[in-house]
């Protein structure tokens, strides 16, 4: 009996602990991530975002691993720097990519330092999804601090009680607690029942997604919501706003010129739902808006465009980013445009 009280506290212990690291994790980002790089979870977007947010089993399938470029060089004349969303992420995006002999990128909201060799020709690239440029533009720009520019603008440590609130993000930790309990495959398997269940008998779907008329495409709710102004393809837009985005971003542009890069490029890339189904509402046309506005002194990667025409679907079935030929056909656009 002793025995048997022994595994029993055991077992307890065990379970306790486990609890308090899933649980951490539900709590701190950097927790989190340690978690999947130990293999202890496994990446609940390894099926795509919008799969992620629907459980809708006919938009499953396996993000594909797009073969690198293999392009980056240490005699290239170029350094190329990049202010980014998601789409140029590390997982998406390396110097391998690019004819550079230096890449360096930071995420919108983040900052990094920045020092430029007078000797190469240093182009900065600024890119944002169509949903976030209204958000990013409407507010200054300072994620990449020249080192010239260091004493006007210093990098203050933030705060111990500022970066406490940072790791542990009260606003999404329903989110990250759900990736920690319920990543795995049986999960997904329950959800894929309620969702199917909920699609054929009420005609609804997750309320992070929507999906195409013909039930053919999904999209990011956030892309088609009309009270979404700031993210929406079919939220109104107005000819003053589209102005003061172009001010803004011509603003951006001639501050990095004078702290030393070369030249600043912008590129905008388009909502799925602004390729794949622009009758849904009224489209706002705001990428189109903003590189077609002759006051624009930024020269732009044309995107829409390039999507528009495109034979084949740009994005994923199951993701909001791109498939490894819409990638190709972005990378190809940069390269023509940047000539690296």
């Amino acid at each position: 009996m002793p025995y048997i009280y022994t595994l029993m506290r055991v077992v307890r212990y065990i379970v306790l602990i486990v609890t308090l690291i899933l649980w951490g994790g539900g709590l701190s980002g950097s927790l989190l991530h340690w978690l999947y790089e130990a293999g202890v979870l496994v990446d609940d977007y390894r099926f795509g975002d919008l799969y992620r947010l629907s459980a809708l089993p006919q938009f499953k399938e396996d993000k594909p691993v797009c073969s690198p470029s293999n392009l980056s060089s240490d005699t290239a004349s170029t350094h190329l720097y990049i202010i980014g969303d998601s789409f140029s992420e590390p997982e998406r995006l390396t110097e391998n990519d690019f004819r550079v002999s230096h890449f360096q990128r930071v995420a919108w909201d983040y900052q990094q330092r920045a020092q430029l060799d007078p000797t190469k020709r240093n182009v900065l690239l600024i890119e944002s999804v169509e949903r976030h440029v209204r958000d990013h533009f409407a507010r200054a720009i300072h994620e990449f601090v020249v080192e010239t520019d260091t004493s006007r603008t210093p990098i203050v440590p933030q705060p111990l009680r500022q970066r406490i609130s940072n790791e542990f993000h009260r606003n999404d930790t329903e989110e990250r607690l759900e990736s920690a309990l319920f990543s795995r495959d049986w999960a997904f398997w329950f959800k894929e029942a309620k969702a199917s269940l909920t699609l054929n008998w009420f005609n609804r779907e997750s309320a992070g997604v929507s999906l195409s008329k013909d039930h053919k495409n999904l999209f990011l709710r956030s892309d088609t919501d009309t009270t979404k102004t700031l993210n929406s393809s079919f939220a109104r837009l107005t000819d003053s706003e589209v102005t003061v985005l172009i001010d803004s971003i011509n603003a951006v542009a001639e501050r990095y010129n004078k702290l030393g890069f070369d030249t600043v490029y912008l590129s905008l890339i388009p909502n799925k739902a602004s390729i794949l189904e622009p009758n849904r509402g009224i489209y706002n046309h705001l990428i189109e808006r903003i590189q077609a506005n002759p006051t624009l002194r930024v020269p732009t990667i044309n995107t829409y465009e390039a999507y528009k025409s495109s034979p084949f679907s740009p994005y994923l079935k199951s993701d909001t980013h791109w498939t490894c030929e819409g990638r190709k056909l972005w990378l190809d656009l940069v390269s023509q445009k940047i000539k690296i």
